[in-house]
């Protein structure tokens, strides 16, 4: 389990190994945050009884919204967030299908 709360903040670091060990936990922090959320897509496929349910276009794009709104807030890039959540997006449905299809096959 990362300890993001053991490293400098950023507005606190003095050198780059300060700056590399706050990323590295920020990564593993990140890491078990995407475990949480592909388990989430692992329940979506064990409640969704229709197959052509996986794919969701509107949720999709309510999710893209929401971080898109989120990105801006914190005033971080809002395009390259939307391209990393489309990514994100994509990976989750085509893992959904495959935990789907192995759920039912027999």
């Amino acid at each position: 389990m990362s300890d993001i709360s053991r490293t400098v903040s950023p507005d606190d670091c003095s050198s780059m190994p300060q700056v590399r060990a706050g990323v590295d936990a920020v990564d593993l922090a990140l890491v078990e945050l995407l475990t949480r959320r592909f388990a989430y897509m692992s329940a979506a496929a064990r409640i969704k009884t229709d197959r052509s349910a996986v794919r969701d276009e509107a949720r999709k794009a309510q999710v893209l919204q929401n971080v898109k709104l989120a990105a801006a807030s914190h005033d971080l890039p809002v395009d390259v967030i939307e391209q990393l959540w489309d990514q994100l997006v994509e990976a989750s449905i085509a893992y959904e299908y495959g935990h789907w299809d192995a759920q039912r096959a027999s």
